[in-house]
């Protein structure tokens, strides 16, 4: 299960609360830099927008780019700089374009901001990522970074040749600006911020089923093949996830009388994780936005999530669902960490929480269903399916709410799991 990107929620930002809640100073505003790209730590009146998260990883990402970067930026990034160039990089692969429009949009975000969130108007009424001009859309768009970039996603996909034509003459295109000549001079930047993140898709998630009467797991393929894995005992429940960060997703279980995730990774060994207590129910996925997954647990008497940080501390205490729920996890809107859910059976409901903390209900399924989620056609955002034990069928939802596939795998007594089984794209 790959999660790469973050819901970019509209807010000034004095500090900011990292995915592990330490909280992040955010840099002071900073001079209209489509004006002067001389100094890029200048100060002005009010603080830069948030972009979204901020997470651990982006501060070692931001001093390999210091070391790598020949332009205006190095030496500048920071994980502010990071999460707005990643703000840009997740619009543009959310719509399905090439790396190469990732670099043109932050190419040109380095000119305008210095990979910044400016609300300042110093350029008439120029705002935001882009600097764009009231003409563009309402201040509130202008500085929501989801916007920002589609807007001039629109403008560069109506510049003819945009995918041949040299960098700085398409970001000249869209943005008309009196300073032709800065965009190319940044372009090599551009690529190097976009490439580190612009990471290549990985194919769609699959299903399987573990079988607790032989301790296996039955994992389906993409060209529907079989792939089976022995793992676990009696009594255990499971998980699956990407534990090292790197290749295929792989198994797990969670041993209920010891409160003992046993990790399955690549080479097949094990990684042992003690984790939660009597009654807890088992869950996996990438709260922090890291490269590995963690694990987590749902404890029903006080219907809370405790999920794990990756160096064993709590990385957050959430309260959701109630009495009888089961739980689930995935990256619902497509970007930034996974987040956390229950399905009802009681009215056959996915109550999904949002990156701001709101609740998103989804209706599907039927008495006796039992939840998984994935990414079935790789487009980015999860998405929920049940496994009907009755026929031993996987009912997978397609974006639109519609029936994207049905697969009938596993037998009486299974409990289903999904994950991307086979190895990266």
């Amino acid at each position: 299960m790959n999660r790469t990107v973050r819901h970019h929620v509209l807010a000034v930002v004095t500090t900011t609360v990292l995915a592990t809640g330490v909280l992040l100073a955010a840099p002071a505003a900073q001079a209209d830099d489509a004006v002067d790209l001389s100094d890029p730590a200048a100060v002005t009146a009010a603080a830069d927008y948030s972009c979204g998260a901020m997470y651990d990883s982006d501060q070692a990402l931001a001093n390999q780019l210091n070391d790598n970067l020949t332009g205006t930026l190095r030496g500048y990034m920071t994980p502010y700089r990071i999460s707005c160039a990643r703000a840009i990089v997740n619009t543009v692969r959310a719509r399905g374009l090439t790396e190469r429009a990732a670099v043109i949009a932050v190419t040109t975000s380095i000119v305008e901001t210095t990979l910044r969130n400016n609300p300042n108007m110093e350029d008439h009424d120029s705002v935001g990522l882009f600097q764009q001009r009231a003409s563009w859309g309402s201040f509130e768009n202008r500085m929501n970074p989801t916007w920002a970039t589609n807007a001039f996603v629109n403008g560069m996909l109506n510049v003819s040749n945009w995918q041949s034509r040299p960098i700085g003459e398409v970001c000249q295109a869209v943005q008309n600006s009196a300073y032709p000549d800065r965009y190319q001079v940044q372009a090599a930047d551009g690529a190097r911020i976009a490439g580190a993140l612009f990471e290549p898709h990985p194919g769609p998630d699959n299903v399987g089923v573990y079988r607790p009467s032989t301790h296996e797991f039955h994992l389906r393929n993409d060209d529907g093949s079989l792939r089976k894995v022995g793992w676990g005992t009696v009594g255990d429940l499971p998980v699956s996830a990407n534990w090292d960060g790197a290749g295929p997703d792989n198994v797990g279980i969670y041993r209920p009388s010891t409160h003992e995730f046993h990790l399955r990774k690549d080479d097949g060994s094990l990684i042992k994780v003690g984790w939660g207590t009597v009654g807890d129910q088992p869950i996996s996925g990438n709260w922090d936005g890291g490269p590995a997954d963690n694990v987590g647990i749902w404890r029903p008497s006080t219907h809370q999530f405790h999920l794990r940080k990756d160096d064993g501390s709590l990385l957050a205490q959430i309260t959701w669902g109630d009495d009888g729920d089961i739980p689930v996890s995935g990256n619902w809107d497509g970007a930034g960490p996974d987040n956390v859910g229950i399905y009802r059976p009681s009215t056959r409901e996915f109550h999904l929480r949002m990156d701001d903390g709101s609740l998103k209900v989804v209706g599907y399924g039927t008495a006796g269903d039992k939840p998984v989620s994935g990414d079935w056609d790789a487009t980015g955002p999860e998405n929920l399916g049940i496994w009907r034990p009755s026929s031993h069928q996987f009912h997978l939802r397609a974006a639109d709410g519609s029936l994207l596939a049905q697969i009938t795998w596993g037998d009486d007594g299974d409990i289903p799991v999904s994950g991307n089984w086979d190895a990266r794209q």
